[in-house]
């Protein structure tokens, strides 16, 4: 009886949801007695692996029925799918050093003001997180009479001044404190160039912001190239940094704000290794799995920016998540950074608005 009613629930379930669910991550109830969690084991069969496609490509000059192939690309392939005109998926289009780089940034300096960030509602603006929480210090909420500014509607009176972690117990227990570990790793998104107004859906470019950093841009351009309409070349004007964590996802959605749609949004992904859904123009398409590894790239242009699109899952654990050569890299400079991506994703997507 059980089983069929969870039957019927499915198929009440679009297409799309249908497979977030099957590749969400969930926990062996059975096991739920033991002191570590096991989560549930997901079939991995019909996920798309551009990785091992290239591999083959490269030695067999085979490539499954539905994908494209084309010429090589800044000394990359890029692979496109038959039915989704615009998509562009580029395996290791991103060096280790590449990686690490932009994985620092990422942390260090992509969330600092004026760029904002999901805490900006609740703390305000934060200075230095990654910092503060390398040095274990703590907010300590302070609470003003004053007006919140009318420059960011967002915040409220309360102000949070950072201390040494050691100061908590002679503060009164009136004040409010989380540490800035705690912060970081519930850091979910930060905006990078104009800045996206998620209440309101759409760029509000009387923000304080800050142009993308160059070096990024230069990224941007030279990854968009084949996407673009000929003749024109991609203008970064803003980015959403996404951060994972174990368990996070990120549900079927469109990326719609953008004035023209024939300019591609350029995502790459850092850290764990996870599974990417591309849908059709309504959730009722059954989407299509890949694996998105670190340093794999995504082009999504034209047609394929009105497909519905997703993350149900990232790996975390050693045998998945493929990260050996960051935690290599990371082993011989700050553990800090190590420690972090070695349960984490990150994706910078990169936007022409106008």
């Amino acid at each position: 009886m059980y089983g069929s009613d969870k039957v019927s629930d499915d198929l009440e379930l679009t297409a799309f949801r249908r497979a977030e669910k099957k590749y969400k991550l969930y926990y062996d109830s059975t096991l739920k007695n033991k002191k570590k969690k096991v989560p549930r084991e997901v079939d991995l069969s019909e996920v798309l692996d551009f990785k091992s496609i290239l591999q083959s490509f490269n030695t067999k000059g085979q490539i499954p029925a539905g994908i494209v192939t084309l010429e090589n690309h800044s000394g990359h392939r890029l692979f496109c799918l038959e039915n989704c005109p615009g998509f562009y998926f580029i395996p290791g289009a991103l060096s280790v050093e590449e990686q690490c780089k932009w994985i620092k940034e990422s942390l260090i300096s992509f969330p600092q003001p004026p760029n904002r960030t999901n805490h900006n509602p609740f703390y305000g603006p934060m200075d230095n997180l990654f910092v503060a929480a390398k040095e274990k210090k703590v907010f300590v909420e302070e609470l003003s009479s004053s007006p919140a500014p009318s420059v960011d509607s967002s915040l409220d009176p309360k102000r949070w001044k950072l201390v040494e972690e050691q100061e908590v117990s002679s503060i009164g227990k009136s004040c409010k404190t989380i540490s800035a570990s705690v912060l970081l790793r519930k850091l979910r998104w930060s905006t990078l160039g104009l800045q996206f107004e998620w209440s309101k859906r759409n760029y509000d470019v009387s923000l304080p912001h800050n142009k993308i950093p160059d070096a990024l841009c230069g990224l941007a351009k030279r990854l968009a190239a084949p996407a673009m309409p000929s003749g024109e070349e991609f203008k970064p004007e803003a980015a959403i940094v996404n951060y994972f964590g174990l368990g996070d996802t990120l549900g079927g959605h469109l990326d719609d704000m953008e004035k023209d749609w024939s300019k591609p949004i350029v995502s790459l992904s850092l850290g764990c290794k996870a599974i990417f859904l591309l849908g059709g123009k309504c959730k009722e398409d059954p989407p299509v799995a890949m694996f998105l590894r670190s340093g794999d790239v995504v082009l999504m242009a034209g047609e394929a920016r009105e497909c519905y699109h997703g993350v149900p899952r990232i790996f975390t654990d050693e045998e998945n998540a493929e990260i050996s050569a960051l935690e290599l890299h990371f082993s011989k400079e700050d553990n800090c950074f190590l420690d972090y991506i070695q349960t984490s994703r990150i994706n910078i997507n990169i936007r022409q608005v106008f």
